[in-house]
Parts: C-alpha cells; sequence; structure tokens
C-alpha cells in the first residue's frame, strides 16, 4: 500500500478510553504498509489525564504524537488544528471512542481517487451497520437535524454528523483554512465548504457503535441547529472565500 496516512483523534477527558483507542490504531496502522503514517491526538483542554496518555503512549511509539489546543474551543477546533497540521498525502479524522471502528478505513478508500477528494462515513445509507444505536429520542433528533440541515444548506448527505471523514491533504489544507466554526456544526461547515470549492464527496456506510459518555449533550445539539444558520451567514457575507 503506497500510501501516506495521518489520522487524527481530537479528544476531551478521554484519560480513560484513550490508550485502548491509541493500541487499536497502532494495531491497524502496523497490519498495513503504508508508506508514511502518524496519529495526531488533539488534546482541548482537558481536565484529566488525556494528554499525559497521549504522551505515554507516544513514548513507544514515533508515530504518534499530542497537539495541544490553548484550553477548551471545541472538537471543530481541535479537528483543524490536527488536519492544519497533518503531513500525510490522505487524513483520517476519528472519534476517540472509536465509534466507527479504525478498520472502517477500508470501506473509504475504494470511494476516492478518480476524482474524488473526500470520503464521509455514514450511519444513515445503512442502518443495519449499527450495532449499538443511540437513545431514541437523540436518534430522532439527528434525522431532524439532517433534514433541517439539507433544507438550510442543499448538502444532499443522509449523515453528517459521523465522526470518521477522509480528506487529500491538498483539499484538507483548502477547506479546514476557511473552517470558522469551531464546535459542533463544524462537520456541516466543512461539507459545505468543500462543496462550494467544487471536490468530490462520498458518503459511505460504516459500521458505527454508540459509546456511552457521549461529549454531545442536548444543549450542545441545539445549538449546532443555530450553527446551520451560522453556515448560511458566512457564505452570504463571503467570509468562505
Amino acid at each position: 500500500m503506497n500510501r501516506s496516512l495521518s489520522i487524527i483523534v481530537p479528544a476531551y477527558n478521554e484519560e480513560a478510553r484513550l490508550p485502548e483507542t491509541l493500541r487499536r490504531i497502532a494495531e491497524y496502522v502496523s497490519s498495513r504498509e503504508f508508506a508514511f503514517h502518524e496519529v495526531l491526538v488533539v488534546d482541548d483542554g482537558s481536565k484529566d489525564g488525556t494528554a499525559e496518555a497521549a504522551r505515554r503512549f507516544a513514548l513507544g511509539n514515533p508515530h504518534f504524537r499530542l497537539l495541544q489546543n490553548p484550553g477548551n474551543r471545541g472538537k471543530g477546533y481541535s479537528v483543524r488544528h490536527g488536519m492544519l497540521e497533518a503531513k500525510g498525502d490522505w487524513c483520517l479524522f476519528t472519534d476517540a471512542d472509536l465509534s466507527a471502528p479504525i478498520e472502517e478505513l477500508e470501506r473509504l478508500w475504494p470511494a476516492v481517487g478518480d476524482g474524488t477528494e473526500i470520503a464521509i462515513g455514514s450511519r444513515a445509507l445503512d442502518r443495519s451497520l449499527i450495532g449499538t444505536h443511540q437513545p431514541g429520542l437523540r436518534e430522532s433528533a439527528g434525522r431532524v437535524f439532517n433534514l433541517v440541515m439539507q433544507l438550510a444548506t442543499s448538502l444532499p448527505f443522509a449523515d453528517t454528523q459521523c465522526g470518521f471523514k477522509l480528506f487529500r491533504r491538498d483539499v484538507a489544507k483548502e477547506v479546514f483554512s476557511r473552517q470558522l466554526l469551531e464546535r459542533f456544526g463544524f462537520d456541516v461547515e466543512i461539507l459545505f465548504i468543500a462543496r462550494k470549492r467544487g471536490f468530490r464527496i462520498a458518503e459511505v456506510p460504516v459500521r458505527w457503535n454508540h459509546a456511552e459518555g457521549s461529549k454531545v449533550s442536548m444543549f450542545t445539539g441545539l445549538h449546532a441547529f443555530g450553527e446551520l444558520a451560522q453556515v448560511r451567514w458566512n457564505d452570504l457575507t463571503g467570509r468562505y472565500r
């Protein structure tokens, strides 16, 4: 496999889960023949031992390194931080709980190339791949959010919020350098910017399992609705040029 890969893992108060996540990622990348690979853990001002857990793991693995945000800025800021630091030709960001198993990257690879620069994991295209569902109210809220998102942005995707997305590096730099939202509305924003700039995006069904301890509360979910309006306003005022 003559590819080079950067994996970005945004992490906030993930001391308990992070070591196992990094072990699983290390096992995956070591089983593939990448020309180059790196794993960037982006600590978002955690109040626990997240940063120290990442440092300890990196001591024994030079392909892993820790980036730290200036305080708690949000998942969107963390992903942008990692993407703009990445050195691989392809850049994947994935959640610290590996709700989409890292092996699902094998589903994204066939979707990129031949003019397609971005592949995004989706829970909605084949719900039979969901092992553990979210609580019913939250899953329903997600479907409503996606409907409002499509109406507000004209994006055609069935699931923008799955935290498992692969970008070609030059495209990532162009998109994430224009990103303005720092919290959970950033997924919609980066896809909106990418489409606006003419990049091709493939949506790919992936295996996914809800993990307890999610950082997404009902308040942050409601805030994401407001950020849809912010994306439209940013576009109308030329802030993505």
